[in-house]
């Protein structure tokens, strides 16, 4: 079984596995939604996760995440999953306290060994942030699949949602961009062997920077950057507003050579339903740059809005705390497109 390369199990992979946007908010619709007045957060916002008002200021987040294999080996699918999952956590602005398995295994064709290896690398994510991976769910499955369900908790008056976006605000994110085009290029076999690290250790990266996030009240919108890729996100942060984000396309950080592949055409095929999905709403995206914008990020960057007038106070507290995020643009009234790259 040392030969095994996981993502060979696979129809998509990682975050690239997501259901098109437009295809699940056809099945998210309901006229039966029960309605519950301690839910905070649910479905309406497509926030990172579900948040509950424990009342006396606190409360609870649960969140659930699973996908196919993204890369080959189990012990790192299993890294990645955990900190995939947990870090829907910190993007609500809170401290994740618990977790338990989602498991799908094709034990025939890949047996048992491999699934531990799987869970040993959750495990080992897990305890990076604190969290007991304490039980979970198995089933036999055609295709390899595994993530979390993760609970965490939060001061309300702490909690960061997506779509809380602000005239004048200031747009930072952290991570590089590039783990759906490098997770597609491993699949093909043309992955460079310098490329693997940086893919494997920018997905093993958890977003704690979220919960420091959550205590700063000049920070004024928070999420995370996965499967519907950075214009998806931003675009879910601005939400129906009458809003702008403009973008500096020379700010967005990248993966060095992810230009190297995509000119070759790499890229996930949940790209191109990301761009189907998003094009109308957006100006300046041109030629190829489409592969970069919409590609389905797995375990992505903080993607987040701060107040304009605390950017000196904010870069000091990042240099202070070791942290580091890039302005790459800023919030505006209604121009001609909801994002405006430039």
């Amino acid at each position: 079984m040392e030969n095994i390369k996981l993502t060979q199990y696979s129809k998509a992979s990682g975050c690239g596995c997501k259901i098109a946007p437009a295809v699940l908010q056809e099945i998210l619709k309901s006229d039966h939604d029960f309605v519950c007045k301690e839910l905070l957060v649910g479905n309406k916002t497509n926030d990172d996760a579900a948040v509950y008002d424990l009342g006396n200021g606190k409360c609870l987040i649960s969140t659930t995440d699973f996908f196919m294999p993204v890369v080959d080996s189990p012990f790192d699918f299993g890294r990645v999953a955990a900190t995939n999952a947990i870090s829907d956590v910190y993007a609500m602005g809170g401290k994740p306290i618990l977790a338990i398995a989602i498991l799908g295994w094709p034990v025939e064709k890949l047996g048992t060994s491999l699934a531990k290896e799987v869970l040993e690398g959750a495990r080992q994510q897990c305890a990076k942030a604190g969290v007991p991976l304490a039980g979970g769910h198995s089933i036999e499955s055609t295709e390899p699949i595994f993530g979390l369900a993760v609970n965490g908790i939060v001061e309300r008056k702490h909690l960061k949602e997506n779509n809380s976006v602000k005239d004048g605000d200031s747009i930072y994110m952290t991570k590089s961009l590039g783990t759906g085009v490098y997770s597609t290029a491993l699949k093909r076999g043309v992955l460079k062997e310098e490329d693997h690290g940086v893919l494997i250790n920018s997905m093993c990266e958890l977003n704690t920077l979220g919960f420091e996030l959550g205590q700063l009240p000049y920070v004024n919108a928070l999420t995370d950057v996965t499967g519907f890729g950075f214009l998806g996100h931003l675009l879910e942060m601005i939400g129906d507003k009458n809003l702008t984000a403009t973008i500096e396309k020379n700010k967005i950080k990248t993966f060095e050579n992810l230009n190297f592949y995509t000119s070759q055409f790499v890229f996930p095929d949940n790209t191109t339903r990301n761009f189907n999905a998003y094009e109308k709403e957006v100006k300046g995206m041109i030629d190829l740059e489409f592969m970069t914008y919409c590609d389905p990020q797995t375990s992505g960057g903080l993607l987040f809005t701060i107040n304009s007038g605390n950017e000196n106070e904010f870069e000091k507290w990042l240099k202070h705390n070791g942290h580091s995020a890039i302005k790459v643009g800023n919030i505006s009234k209604l121009k001609e497109k909801k994002v405006e790259f430039i």
